[in-house]
């Protein structure tokens, strides 16, 4: 999720459970403590791109950071509120801290990109895909939650915002198994047999749904409109072939620097690439794309096969037509 909704989730958990002269320490420990996690994003290296996908959303998301993140972030936070003189003592700035810090990965795996929560037992990346990256909605009512209880100094407005964003969660979940249902009928109704399927919410919304299937070598795209009525409308996409490293990359090395960079992202896209339907060079992770149909990656990393010894370079594209923007709003709005 993106950085504010973290601290917005962090910081209304932690004021729900404060006491009445606590609530501004409270909720500025839960924010706080609840942007930690990301400090993952600082761990990167000029020479080899892929360093910073392999530690984001890793350890400091995991369940046994937790305890350790949240002692970090109280060490540094009380000094500051006794400066201050609103100190509520260091065991209440470190139970705000452990609820904020425990907000972050479970988040995130509520999102598509993939999450480390079971570190170091475990290397699955966690994904449950209910919730979009950005969801202004989800967002708002914790800033709203957030806002009422500081000003009114109440604990309610954050347990409602709180059970709001658990109810909008659930409505995630639910629609995520109406796109799985309707994407294995028309599955079926092609005729395949989808040997790996994944559905993942498109940007800012649960009515349109982006899914992937491979069946025989071959990704298939498409958009999946779910109505309030019941409802569900397939809006067929693109297909490109899966990559496959020994035929696709026959001559390199398994020795080499690149062939390990591409394994490396095989395993941060959780063996969804393909090559850049207009660009051969560029291998992208398939799931992500602008527009829902579309097998143009989001991002991807560069194939030099002149230079195998050295890291592969990652690249991001976010850019839409205005056509493509219209085909977006119009398959959310459920039109023809």
């Amino acid at each position: 999720m993106d950085i504010l909704t973290h601290g917005l989730l962090g910081g209304t958990l932690a004021l729900s459970c404060s006491r009445k002269n606590e609530m501004r320490a409270a909720a500025a420990t839960g924010f706080v403590a609840a942007l930690l996690a990301d400090a993952d994003a600082l761990i990167r290296s000029s020479t080899d791109p892929l360093l910073v996908l392999e530690y984001h959303r890793q350890f400091t998301h995991s369940l046994v950071f937790i305890p350790a993140g949240a002692l970090l972030v109280a060490l540094i936070l009380w000094p500051v509120f006794r400066a201050l003189k609103c100190s509520p003592g260091f065991r209440r700035i470190y139970l705000y801290a452990l609820l904020g810090c425990a907000t972050s990965g479970l988040l995130d795996a509520c999102t598509s990109y993939g999450t480390h929560v079971l570190w170091p037992f475990s290397e699955e990346r966690i994904a449950w895909s209910i919730v979009p990256i950005f969801d202004p909605l989800f967002s708002l009512a914790l800033a709203a939650a957030m806002g009422f209880g500081l000003r009114w100094r109440k604990t309610l407005p954050a347990r409602l915002g709180l059970l709001l964003a658990a109810v909008y969660l659930a409505t995630g979940w639910f629609q995520h198994q109406r796109a799985g249902e309707a994407m294995r009928a028309t599955i079926a109704q092609r005729g395949h047999e989808a040997g790996k399927m994944t559905v993942k919410p498109t940007m800012g919304n649960l009515l349109l749904w982006r899914s992937i299937y491979r069946a025989n070598g071959v990704y298939h795209v498409d958009a999946v409109r779910l109505g309030l009525g019941g409802t569900a409308r397939v809006y067929p996409g693109s297909t490109v072939r899966a990559f496959d490293l020994p035929r696709d990359l026959s001559a390199l090395s398994p020795a080499s620097v690149l062939h390990r960079d591409v394994r490396r992202f095989d395993f941060f896209s959780d063996g969804y690439l393909a090559l850049h339907p207009e660009d051969p060079r560029l291998l992208g992770d398939v799931r992500y794309a602008m527009l829902p149909t579309s097998t143009r990656p989001l991002w991807g990393i560069r194939l030099d096969t002149q230079h195998p010894d050295v890291h592969a370079q990652f690249e991001a594209s976010r850019q839409m037509s205005r056509e493509e923007i219209w085909q977006f709003i119009g398959m959310l709005t459920g039109a023809d």
